[in-house]
């Protein structure tokens, strides 16, 4: 669907308030009706992207949780050498925020919900080769190319990394006009197919991303 022509783009302006607005009349070369409608379609386009990264995060997670519980059962994030293993210091607390999620969360499931975003991508460090991910993270990811634990798991990580970011912008409705969006959905969706064929190919049909790209002003 098109995105409709704003009636008063002053007014429109105006209302979304000067510095932000600022960004957009700067890209549309000072149009203030071509620069409501860049804002428009960021809007859109950002809230379609929010399917297939919910997916993503869902998919990682849930491997993440699933290699956890083979090494410290169902209940792993109450299990003490787990949380010893957990990096205590640093910008992101990985061990605090374990244990400040569970506190208000009874149930595994739960916890799982609840851990931020950066929680599951700290986990894909290469100080958790050994232990997590080389025996285990070809399990998990069945679909991925032919290469080392150790590049899987950093692959991972990146792609999480461009996710948490741009994930983020999405969030706090910031532009994202300047991005690939394309790669960031290619990045996207093929994260998901290290995990599942049949649920990528599931997303790709959904996605509304492609079509809103091709739409920009």
């Amino acid at each position: 669907m098109a995105a409709a022509s704003p009636p008063d783009d002053v007014e429109i302006l105006a209302i979304l308030s000067a510095p932000r607005s600022a960004t957009y009349v700067a890209a549309a070369g000072g149009d203030s009706l071509r620069a409501v409608e860049l804002h428009g379609w960021n809007a859109r386009v950002s809230a379609a992207f929010m399917l297939p990264a919910h997916f993503a995060e869902i998919a990682t997670r849930n491997a993440a949780a699933e290699v956890l519980e083979r090494l410290y059962g169902p209940s792993w994030p109450w299990n003490p050498t787990f949380e010893a293993s957990l990096p205590a210091t640093g910008r992101y607390n990985q061990r605090r925020d374990l244990v400040t999620t569970r506190l208000s969360n009874a149930t595994t499931g739960k916890v799982i919900a609840e851990l931020k975003f950066v929680f599951w991508q700290k986990l894909f460090t290469g100080r958790n080769d050994t232990r997590i991910w080389v025996p285990h993270i070809a399990s998990v990811f069945p679909y991925a190319p032919t290469m080392t634990a150790a590049s899987l798991r950093n692959r991972v990580y990146q792609d999480l990394d461009v996710l948490r970011h741009l994930r983020n912008r999405l969030a706090h409705h910031e532009p994202v006009f300047t991005r690939n969006l394309l790669d960031d959905l290619t990045r996207t969706i093929d994260l998901i197919e290290l995990r599942s064929r049949s649920t990528a190919n599931w997303v790709r049909a959904m996605e509304d991303v492609t079509s809103i790209v091709a739409e920009r002003p």
